[in-house]
């Protein structure tokens, strides 16, 4: 099996030497610092869309140079395990990571992280079977970083618009909270993901009035991108543009966020891109990547 994934591999590398492709400027992605933890979600659509995918996201990834990565729509094993080692042979941080495989339509969570800076403790999948609201379970992983124990929640909430799909997004939203209540209590607790729905929409088709109406124990980072001009959200696309990639963090981070090097960003690839979106929208995915930035104290980065 192993074999196969590396021949898989060195096949997608022989086809990018036979095109001439776009090029993005990399260097002017990265956000990513020493003395920060950095946090992203992508929706990495249908993963890998094109033969040149792969190269791409690993690029993309390693100039943006976050330290862990919630992914949605990684629809291939091996694609998966190609983009862990491209980035291995990118970077000099280790990646390693996480693909979910019990969705109906593979479009799997998953998450990538780099192993020196993240100590896993355990990757698990909650609410299987509960389809309606959650038809991708959400992947939950809980880890360490500089002495700090979080837990960081993937997701990928039911996508259209409508009564219904508003419903189950909601109710998604509550069983999160409720969960997040009864088993993470008092702990540092990151929801991130493709959520499929605004931020600033009316009390009554809200879907996230659970955490937007607890500002003393929730808060979205992103949010002030949300109500911001319509360039920088994560979903530039026709009759849906929309931020609807959002990172929600509880009050136990509060502190680390207030501080003068956090940040929240929508990284715009199709502003560095030659063709700009419907470049990066052909050969890499629909949406954008958004990226937290945490200070802790004391940070110690190898």
């Amino acid at each position: 099996m192993k074999k196969n994934i590396i021949a898989l591999c060195i096949l997608f590398t022989v086809v990018l030497w036979a095109e001439e492709l776009p090029k993005i400027e990399y260097d002017k992605l990265t956000i990513g610092e020493e003395q920060t933890l950095e946090i992203m979600t992508w929706n990495i659509q249908n993963f890998p869309k094109s033969e040149f995918t792969i190269d791409y996201a690993a690029n993309v990834i390693n100039a943006i140079d976050a330290d862990i990565i919630g992914l949605q729509e990684m629809e291939s094993d091996s694609a998966f395990f190609c983009l862990i080692k491209q980035l291995n042979d990118l970077d000099k941080h280790n990646w390693s990571g996480y693909r979910a495989n019990r969705n109906k339509w593979k479009q799997e969570l998953a998450f990538i992280y780099k192993t020196n800076l993240i100590g896993v403790d355990k990757v698990y999948e909650v609410f299987y079977g509960d389809f309606k609201p959650f038809p991708r379970s959400p992947l939950v992983m809980e880890f360490t970083f500089n002495e700090q124990e979080i837990v960081i929640i993937n997701n990928h909430f039911k996508a259209m618009p409508g009564t219904k799909n508003e419903v189950r997004r909601r109710n998604a939203a509550i069983k999160l909270d409720e969960y997040i209540i009864n088993e993470h209590s008092e702990k540092n607790v990151i929801l991130l993901g493709d959520l499929n729905d605004k931020l600033t929409d009316a009390a009554p088709e809200n879907v996230f009035t659970t955490f937007l109406d607890k500002p003393d124990e929730y808060k979205f980072v992103d949010l002030e991108i949300a109500k911001n001009d319509s360039a920088d959200w994560s979903y530039p696309y026709w009759k849906y543009r929309g931020h609807i990639d959002h990172i929600l963090i509880s009050n136990e981070l509060y502190d680390e966020y207030e501080n003068a090097d956090s940040i929240v960003k929508v990284i715009t690839i199709d502003k560095f891109m030659e063709g700009g979106g419907d470049t990066r929208y052909k050969y890499i995915t629909d949406h954008r990547p958004v990226v937290m930035k945490l200070q802790f104290p004391e940070i110690q980065k190898k």
